[in-house]
């Protein structure tokens, strides 16, 4: 029903294409303060113009919490823009792009945040305990009171433009053109990928790293078909950025922060296992989990079934569930 359900809205295919754009648009509109920050400071001769194209470079131009929140600022915008655009020309609740429950379902949601924030503090503590020589106390108490200030407020709306927009949007409106639950869920998780590209992490470890990224895409993805709804994702993804950019920063990472921990050691030598291991391992574990306790049945329909048209009965109820 997650995918269903959207026939009862407006969802021609143009609608689902002026979407994108309009994200993307809130993306750019959100990324002038950033722009202005930048020319500014070529104007008064503190950076160098031609430079700019180093994005090293252009994240040492301003201080690091400055940075973030500049960098956090376009998700923002690509959020609002692509609501407004759900609200007023799919005519389709935000509930409806939530999930498939009559309202949304916010235990699941903290749930995931905890689990997960639990689960992947520990495995960084226990590098840490376990190779302490490749790590230095970064901790100062006053920059990192604000880093989770930024952190607690606008990382969550980060990872939340990237939940709708990949696994809420895009999910449901290539689901409902296609009639298809596979098609959207590899599309949504291949794009979702590929946009990491630009990533220094990318640069620093090469392209293998795209397993990890598409692989995360994949495991959200069916999360969020087999739980029929967003809930999980959005607790699991924001968790995993805000206690990854409270806890630890490396020089080669998107988010540098003024973290506890700051990592030296060299992420070439344990490619392999990073990439791999939460994609063949630590992924399926957390799949079994959520099944066993979210009673998930009906796997094959769910990511592989056809998306059929809705009896005239449930019109009714959907009807009840766009009035959320």
């Amino acid at each position: 029903m997650y995918i269903r359900q959207v026939l009862k809205v407006e969802h021609d295919w143009w609608r689902y294409v002026l979407g994108v754009l309009a994200a993307i648009a809130g993306v750019g509109v959100f990324s002038i303060p950033h722009l202005i920050g930048i020319f500014t400071k070529v104007f008064n001769g503190t950076a160098d113009g031609a430079r700019l194209e180093d994005v090293n470079y252009l994240m040492s131009l301003f201080e690091s919490n400055v940075n973030l929140v500049f960098m956090l600022l376009p998700f923002v915008g690509g959020l609002v823009f692509l609501l407004l655009i759900v609200k007023y020309l799919h005519k389709q609740s935000f509930t409806m792009l939530t999930t498939a429950r009559g309202k949304i379902d916010w235990k699941r949601v903290w749930f995931a945040f905890i689990f997960w924030g639990i689960i992947s503090s520990g495995m960084i503590l226990a590098e840490y305990y376990m190779n302490p020589e490749d790590f230095v106390f970064n901790l100062k108490w006053q920059p990192f009171i604000i880093l989770c200030i930024i952190a607690i407020i606008l990382i969550p709306l980060q990872t939340s433009f990237e939940e709708y927009l990949f696994r809420g949007y895009l999910m449901q409106g290539l689901g409902v053109i296609t009639r298809t639950k596979w098609f959207p869920l590899l599309v949504t998780s291949v794009v979702f990928g590929l946009l990491h590209i630009a990533n220094p992490e990318v640069e620093k470890l090469g392209n293998i790293i795209m397993v990890y990224y598409i692989g995360t895409g994949l495991f959200l993805g069916i999360v969020t078909l087999m739980d029929e709804g967003l809930e999980l994702a959005l607790g699991f993804h924001a968790a995993n950025n805000v206690f990854t950019a409270v806890l630890v920063t490396a020089d080669w990472t998107a988010f540098q922060t003024h973290s506890v921990l700051k990592d030296l050691s060299d992420p070439t030598e344990a490619v392999l296992s990073d990439v791999l291991a939460p994609v063949i391992i630590i992924f399926p574990i957390l799949l079994f989990i959520f099944a066993k306790m979210y009673k998930w049945t009906g796997w094959k329909e769910k990511l592989i079934g056809r998306v059929h048209d809705l009896p005239k009965d449930d019109y009714k109820i959907l009807d009840e569930i766009g009035t959320e």
